[in-house]
């Protein structure tokens, strides 16, 4: 079965040796795009459809076009947590869950 992997790890699935891969230099979980980006997901789903009907040799692997945010240095602080954010982030993090809690009752996610 042909199959392509949408991914942001690139290091580790091109070590895998997968077939197809479509590359977005995004942090892990994020692979098909920008969260609530609905055009940068579809364009990305469409990018692996068509990786599937072109490549013509395996370990083919595409790169998007597309960048995480406006920040180049943003894989430097994505996932650090010290005494200079930490109240932001449990902030942030309460913040999100209420937010989530509505776009359930509003249908905009998959219940949990």
């Amino acid at each position: 079965m042909p199959t392509v992997i949408l991914g942001s790890a690139r290091d580790i699935v091109e070590h895998c040796g997968v077939p197809r891969f479509v590359f977005s230099d995004f942090p892990l979980g994020n692979s098909t795009g920008l969260p609530f980006e609905r055009d940068m997901q579809r364009r990305i789903v469409e990018l692996g459809l068509e990786l599937l009907e072109s490549a013509r040799q395996p370990r083919t692997t595409l790169q998007t076009p597309f960048v995480w945010s406006g920040d180049p240095d943003w894989r430097d602080s994505f996932s650090r947590v010290d005494d200079t954010n930490r109240e932001r982030l449990k902030r942030k993090g309460a913040e999100r869950r209420v937010q989530r809690k509505r776009d359930r009752i509003e249908g905009r996610v998959r219940a949990e």
